[in-house]
Order: C-alpha cells, then structure tokens, then sequence
C-alpha cells in the first residue's frame, strides 16, 4: 500500500472497507498460531452444548484482522499506538466478516501526529459485534 500522510486524512473520512471469510480451516490455524484451542471454536457438539449453532470465530482473530486493517491503511511509515476492541456478538465459520473504520479526530501531541478512529467488525447480516476505538500515529509530507 502507498504510505499515507498526516495531511491526507480528514475527520469524518472512512478507512477503506475490508472482507473476510473465516473458514474452520481459519480457525485451526489461528488456534495453532494464538495457543487458543477452546473447544468452542472447532468443536461443534461442544459448541451447541453452549446453545451455539456451531463453531465461533476467535474474537482475538476479528482483532488481528482489524489490525491488518490499520497498518495496511497506515502504511510502513505509521504506527498504531492503540487499540481497543469490545467483543458484543457472534461470527460463525462461512459468514462473510466486513471491517471498516472511521476517522473521529487529529490531532498533534508531543509532536506526533495523531488520528483517533472509531473502528468495526460487522457480521454477514450487516450487525455490528465488534467495535472499538483506534489511534495511529502518521508522518508528516516533507
């Protein structure tokens, strides 16, 4: 991705829209990669146990894809300084998985250059399951 500049960003202005489609296969690997191997995210007996229809995505694994959202979007010369992110619904294996963001403030702080941004995970039918805040720290042109 190109790098983005402080002067480029505007408040109000959208963070480019992202697609994902978490497979049970996903699940696995993110299970492999975090150490997270509750059964609840590939057991489906286990799951329904719970009264889940089945599996459930890691929310870790829908904060590492708002991650990526963030530093493709800031390019190798930004740094994401923060992160928050509340877990409020489900996403199920095969649900398509949309992320998006938007920016809330700049500001320049101790001579960084910051950007607040309010950001999401929204489930297949258009809900809203994980939202949270976001600053970024971006350079300036030359």
């Amino acid at each position: 991705m190109a790098q983005l500049y402080f002067e480029d960003v505007k408040e109000g202005m959208d963070l480019p829209v992202v697609e994902k489609l978490p497979t049970t296969r996903t699940l696995v690997q993110w299970a492999g990669a975090s150490g997270d191997y509750f059964e609840l995210h590939y057991d489906k007996d286990f799951a329904q146990k719970l009264g889940f229809p089945g599996p459930i995505v890691h929310g870790r694994l829908e904060s590492a894809f708002l991650t990526q959202l963030l530093t493709d979007w800031i390019g190798e010369k930004g740094e994401l300084k923060k992160m928050s992110v509340q877990y409020r619904g489900n996403a199920f294996p095969g649900n398509k998985l949309t992320l998006g963001g938007k920016v809330t403030k700049k500001s320049v702080d101790g001579g960084q250059n910051l950007v607040e941004l309010q950001i999401w995970v929204k489930n297949h039918e258009g809900k809203e399951i994980t939202p949270g805040t976001a600053v970024v720290a971006l350079p300036k042109k030359k």
